[in-house]
């Protein structure tokens, strides 16, 4: 499945032109060349890719001048708040032959004893354009502390397989035991100094104030 978005092709590049395009509603990007195809600098209607993504949309036909491109996202660049998007790049891809895209990992479930550490959070796989899943799930439910899940074991859609720059034996997650923090120990309070008694303070006075002197 895919979602067509109309793209314009642009004049001209810059900070000073992508700032008018954004405050146009509109998301500054480009399309990768290739060996035989040109590279594109073009924009895109915000809230209708926005849109898209909100509906979990991996493949892209972008309507540019009278031709349509079929194209995977390659890069997204956000602003220093991570809430608007500032640029966007497409690739170029065939929807029936298969490439290499990153999808992120999924942990479902606790295990029986002890805490999941996650040494990684997504995985390279091929697949076709228009099989690729939103996540990879990883069910953790049943393991016990000493397990660990290795990237061969990580389930993949029908048709799919690892990249073949991944490692297969590279551990993804794995169960350890907890980490018992110790409860910090009340502080001794300090004795305080004692404070003499009337009677005490008479007779460090010396023998007896109420004594008669010895004539």
């Amino acid at each position: 499945m895919s979602t067509t978005l109309k793209a314009q092709v642009r004049a001209k590049v810059g900070t000073r032109q992508s700032r008018v395009l954004r405050a146009e509603g509109r998301i500054p990007g480009n399309l990768q060349g290739g060996s035989d195809q040109p590279h594109i600098d073009l924009s895109i209607d915000e809230a209708e890719f926005l849109t898209a993504r909100r509906h979990h949309q991996h493949l892209y036909e972008l309507e540019l001048g009278g031709k349509v491109e079929t194209a995977l996202i390659e890069d997204l660049q956000w602003d220093v708040f991570g809430e608007r998007i500032q640029h966007v790049e497409f690739r170029r891809v065939d929807r029936h032959a298969k490439t290499d895209v990153v999808v992120p990992l999924e942990f479902m479930g606790e295990p029986k004893s002890g805490v999941v550490m996650h040494l990684r959070n997504e995985l390279t796989i091929l697949t076709t354009p228009d099989a690729i899943p939103d996540s990879l799930v990883v069910k953790v439910g049943e393991l016990v502390i000493g397990d660990t899940v290795k990237a061969s074991q990580v389930p993949l859609p029908a048709g799919a397989s690892l990249f073949e720059d991944e490692d297969p034996e590279a551990v993804v997650a794995h169960v350890i035991e907890p980490k018992v923090e110790a409860l910090p120990t009340a502080p001794v309070a300090e004795a305080a100094p004692a404070v003499p008694t009337a009677e005490a303070a008479k007779t460090e006075g010396g023998g007896g104030a109420g004594k008669p002197a010895a004539g």
